[in-house]
């Protein structure tokens, strides 16, 4: 089964292209738009984080953790563009 575009890489090429989805874009995935894997546990490690901090006001590491995930807007050449 094919995998559909992940969605920021759509949100991001809709919003430079006057918000409307761009026609190379279609319903399923290009090497530029396939969803980026992270390890599920790293996630929930971040997300767990970032709760304790909202809920104790103290520095839980939610920070290291959200730089240790891929991001596909801060991990690109276009991300530095704004």
């Amino acid at each position: 089964m094919a995998k559909q575009p992940e969605f920021l890489a759509t949100f991001s090429a809709s919003a430079k292209n006057e918000g409307r989805k761009p026609t190379e874009i279609g319903l399923t995935a290009t090497p530029d738009t396939m969803p980026i894997s992270v390890d599920p546990g790293k996630k929930v490690d971040a997300a767990t984080k970032v709760l304790r901090e909202g809920v104790l006001h103290k520095d839980q590491g939610a920070e290291e953790a959200i730089r240790e995930l891929p991001d596909r807007t801060r991990d690109t050449d276009e991300a530095h563009e704004i």
